[in-house]
């Protein structure tokens, strides 16, 4: 018998699906307002210019005091940046960053 999704596992593929039929970084910023609060947006952006940062070899506390990212935001990206699903790895190296 085949995997049944749960109504939340249902929803999170609608998303990702809704997330890669976005075309341009506007439709992108469109999508984003109306889907997070100002502030979830911004929180996400640091997050990639952390990732972005730690990818090229900055410490932890230069990357904090440039971002203003807390510790522990910083250790979690950089658990997630070098972690299995790889989904750091995948973006920075699209955008042309270092990732590996």
């Amino acid at each position: 018998m085949g995997h049944v999704q749960r109504p939340q596992e249902e929803a999170t593929e609608r998303l990702c699906a809704a997330l890669c039929s976005l075309q341009t970084p506007d439709e992108a910023r469109a999508f984003l307002a109306d889907l997070c609060t100002t502030r979830e947006v911004e929180d996400l952006s640091q997050r990639l210019e952390v990732a972005e940062m730690l990818s090229e070899g900055a410490s932890y506390l230069r990357v904090s005091n440039a971002t203003g990212a807390s510790s522990t935001t910083v250790s979690r990206v950089s658990k997630c940046l070098n972690g299995p699903q790889g989904g750091y790895r995948l973006v920075l190296g699209r955008l042309g960053k270092k990732a590996d």
